[in-house]
């Protein structure tokens, strides 16, 4: 194909470990490569923390080779054991084949499934998995795993040595299942390339030696990075948890705010990661950047880019002019749609207030906004309120019909950085 992936990936910052850099090089220079990465569909949704190896997929089909994702509800009806100090708790295959229909149309923002030879391809570990007799197994596939292999293996050191951790046979096997799951992709599928998180690099070796074990073929591995902040914090949790690409579990508005708000010294790596920006591009916003970081330029962009893969333009404009809204005060009743409202009341604290009353004071206090009427109309007499952008001029104001947006909703601004929207009842 002509491209160097390998040299590629570890200039964007995908390149973790590889198991034979030079001759997977040449592989990837003189023909298409299918690669798959495993996603156990433990969730619903995918959060942040899948990104680098959806990107990882990604990228090796921009390049012009075959991805696919395994949508692995056999494994995951296992568990995967690797960086966990305790059992799993097992999920029924009901739920994980429910949890499959949300992860599937998430791949598909990054994914093409119709562009000739190199299509992406989803598919579920539990079609083959599921069907795998118990004797066969052991048979077949566990002779080539030693016993002192698997138990050298860290996870299930580390667990031996603590008896109130412990490790069961299922989550032990873990391994060779997944091992399995590469010698099926590679004698159905031409699949040559495992890749995968730094934490599944001994799965991912375990596939290797089976395959080379049971076919004498010659198969690799590519590993992602951990992501950590620059101050050692796991990339993609906040204090509210994981950061979701469902817009159900974390809204365009908040997933777009967790992009503006990453430390500047992360920035660039992360242009480099999540964003499909060309390399120069990516400097040069970073020289931009180091020129005027209260602009925040880089982190916009950043927030920009991937809010827009993963949710669309429209989310992302919506995004944006909330931020604009709540940060920038931007309020203008031109354009507000009942989706931006909608935004608005699901980010903003709020309360009800009966539908008859029309005293400003009494509406702010009646919805929780000011603990009693003195302090509401010191807040006005200060000009610190305002109604839908425009500001309360007196204390004894009314609402007009006018200033009720959609049939029941009245948006309050009260100092420089505080919202309130007020529900009528």
């Amino acid at each position: 194909m002509g491209q160097n992936v390998v040299k590629f990936f570890e200039e964007r910052g995908l390149l973790e470990w590889c198991s034979a850099p030079e001759e997977l090089a040449q592989v990837f220079e003189r023909e298409t490569v299918t690669a798959y990465i495993g996603f156990d569909p433990t969730a619903d949704s995918l959060h942040v923390g899948h990104l680098i190896p959806i990107m990882g997929l990604a990228w090796l089909q921009r390049l012009g080779h075959r991805p696919i994702a395994i949508a692995g509800a056999g494994t995951g009806l296992i568990g995967d054991p690797s960086g966990k100090s305790k059992e799993r708790n097992l999920i029924t295959l009901e739920q994980m084949e429910k949890n499959l229909q949300g992860v599937h149309p998430q791949l598909a923002h990054f994914l093409n499934f119709d562009c000739g030879e190199n299509s992406a391809r989803i598919i579920n570990n539990y079609d083959w998995l599921g069907k795998l007799p118990l004797l066969d197994f052991l048979r077949d596939i566990g002779k080539y795993f030693p016993m002192n292999y698997l138990v050298n293996k860290e996870y299930v050191r580390s667990r031996l040595d603590d008896p109130e951790k412990s490790i069961s046979f299922t989550e032990f096997t873990y391994t060779l299942l997944q091992a399995y799951d590469f010698l099926h992709l590679f004698e159905g599928e031409g699949c040559k390339l495992q890749m995968g998180g730094n934490d599944q690099q001994g799965n991912i070796v375990s596939g290797i030696d089976l395959i080379r074990k049971k076919t004498g073929g010659e198969a690799f591995g590519i590993t992602y990075p951990l992501l950590l902040t620059s101050s050692g914090q796991k990339f993609g949790k906040t204090e509210g948890g994981a950061v979701w690409l469902d817009p159900k579990r974390t809204s365009p508005y908040k997933f777009y705010q967790f992009w503006v708000n990453v430390e500047d010294r992360d920035v660039e790596r992360l242009l480099r990661l999540f964003t499909f920006l060309p390399l120069e591009e990516i400097r040069e916003i970073a020289a931009r950047h180091a020129a005027a970081p209260e602009r925040r330029e880089a982190q916009k962009t950043l927030a920009e880019e991937i809010t827009r893969t993963v949710h669309g333009e429209k989310a992302l404009a919506g995004a944006v002019r909330a931020t604009e809204i709540l940060f920038g005060g931007k309020f203008d009743l031109e354009d507000l749609t009942p989706e931006m409202l909608a935004t608005l009341e699901a980010e903003v604290p709020g309360g009800e207030a009966p539908r008859e009353e029309r005293a400003v004071v009494d509406l702010l206090v009646a919805s929780g906004a000011c603990a009693s009427k003195g302090e509401a109309k010191r807040l006005i007499q200060g000009g610190g309120v305002s109604l839908n952008g425009r500001k309360v001029e007196r204390d004894d104001q009314s609402v007009v019909p006018e200033d009720i947006l959609f049939g029941g909703h009245l948006f309050f601004r009260l100092g420089k950085r505080r919202f309130h929207m007020v529900r009528l009842r």
